[in-house]
């Protein structure tokens, strides 16, 4: 290493060490070792980096006493030298690291922006499989409200076209076959399509009924138009999964001028909630766990929508109805709303724990038929063979259940019977989720003004 520089030692020894790990050798002359990446050790804790300057001592000092201050001052300015190369590794090693960082994040930034947005894979997806479709077969509220409309209006199937958006196991398709249909064809974009098509098979019902695998956005039906929609399309709070927009679609797209839409019409109601025994057992429960506080527990408990069975009693005003989805008029960007409502509380409560939000549905037998405001499905009787729904608290629970919203401490104030409460309801898309839902409410009884959001996820 003669006539070299200290860092041009550095750089040949860290050079032939990557050569030797790669299987290769020097060759004299070669100068890519000088190279300023050669200055980051190839060997951690490298001995030979630290006697780098040892061969450079030509000559012996005479005296003893000569040759221990050269080598003192040799070692200080070796060790000078060291802490210099050290700090330029280090630097070197910071600014490899930043430039490595910044191209990462632009990568990611770039993929991120390249990539479209899925909401739909796991919606799909969580349809795959039979737990949730048992669940749905099994909810008798639901189910028998499709059966016996189907069945008990034959003369509105019979030879008719049906199009059934969500088929799921092809319970609704079997129905409208039995009844007379013509034709039908059920859609699903579920692998559960796979299921229904074997269903169908089995029950010798495939020479009227004709399965379709896709988004029915995105596919094409084999017929132009189709004289009647049938749908099980409800979600929790009726808009969560947001599966009526492709509902609408398949309506403005499919439905004959005359089409008949099942169901019908929708109303979503709204009712205030003091519940002592949910409270004691589901939010101060962890105030008091085998004697330890846990209120970590608690956190965003409040600002969630619970999905829970409330009893009936539970409801301290008459539910009322703040909106009205009629099937066959209403339009997609009539689901993000935002509706006043009024509510009178019915007797003394000592704090306002919640709101509870439910769905009634119904199922009428003409598509100009108009349902009362005041109507509610569980009193609802219609002489022209209408059938109806309800998933309010003290009714038979049904898989939708309430969606139960926690007022926040000091929002949940002490009401007296005859108080009014008066505000507007919210409800709208997840920025993160299309298929999740907010739900806000802004309200006013004899005290201030409140206002909370809660999430579906």
């Amino acid at each position: 290493m003669s006539g070299l520089d200290f860092y041009s030692r550095i750089k040949l020894i860290n050079y032939i060490r990557s050569l030797t790990a790669a299987g290769k050798t020097y060759t004299a002359g070669d100068r890519a070792f000088e190279n300023d990446k050669y200055m980051q050790p190839t060997l951690e804790e490298d001995p030979l980096l630290f006697s780098v300057d040892e061969e450079e001592v030509d000559e012996i000092p005479e005296s003893a006493d000569e040759r221990v201050k050269e080598l003192e001052a040799k070692l200080r300015d070796l060790t000078m030298q060291f802490q210099e190369y050290k700090s330029a590794v280090s630097d070197n090693f910071a600014k490899q690291l930043e430039e490595k960082s910044a191209s990462v994040e632009s990568k990611a930034k770039e993929e991120k922006k390249e990539e479209p947005r899925d909401d739909d894979t796991h919606y799909f997806n969580s349809y795959a499989g039979n737990d949730i479709h048992e669940i749905m077969l099994k909810d008798a509220v639901r189910t028998d409200a499709y059966r016996d409309f189907i069945y008990g209006n034959k003369d509105l199937f019979k030879d008719k076209v049906v199009l059934d958006v969500g088929c799921g196991t092809g319970i609704l398709s079997m129905f409208c076959a039995k009844a007379g249909a013509k034709k039908v064809i059920a859609v699903d974009n579920s692998a559960v399509i796979n299921k229904a098509r074997a269903n169908i098979f089995e029950n010798k019902l495939d020479h009227i009924i004709t399965c379709v695998h896709g988004k029915i956005e995105e596919i094409t039906l084999p017929v132009k138009q189709v004289d009647i929609i049938v749908s099980e399309w409800m979600g929790y709070c009726l808009l969560y999964e947001a599966m009526l927009n492709s509902v609408l679609y398949a309506r403005d797209k499919y439905l004959a001028p005359n089409g008949l839409m099942v169901p019908s019409e929708c109303k979503i109601l709204l009712a205030a909630v003091h519940d002592p025994e949910y409270m004691n057992d589901y939010v101060n429960y962890w105030d008091d766990v085998y004697g330890f506080q846990m209120t970590a527990m608690k956190d965003k408990i409040r600002d969630d929508v619970i999905i829970t069975h409330l009893p009936g009693e539970t409801m301290v005003s008459e539910p009322k109805a703040f909106i009205h989805l009629p099937l066959h008029t209403v339009k997609v960007e009539d689901l993000v709303f935002t509706k006043p409502f009024e509510i009178q509380i019915n007797k003394d409560i000592d704090s306002l724990d919640g709101f509870v939000v439910y769905f009634d549905n119904y199922f009428a037998t003409s598509r100009d038929q108009v349902i009362a405001e005041d109507a509610r499905a569980e009193t609802w009787k219609d002489n022209n063979g209408g059938v109806s729904f309800t998933t309010a608290p003290g009714a038979i629970r049904t898989h939708w259940q309430q969606g139960y919203m926690l007022v926040e401490v000091g929002k949940n104030k002490a009401l007296k019977a005859g108080e009014v409460i008066k505000g507007e309801i919210t409800y709208r898309e997840r920025a993160e989720n299309s298929r999740e839902l907010e739900i806000e409410i802004s309200w006013k009884g004899d005290s201030e003004a409140e206002k909370q959001l809660w999430t579906m996820r």
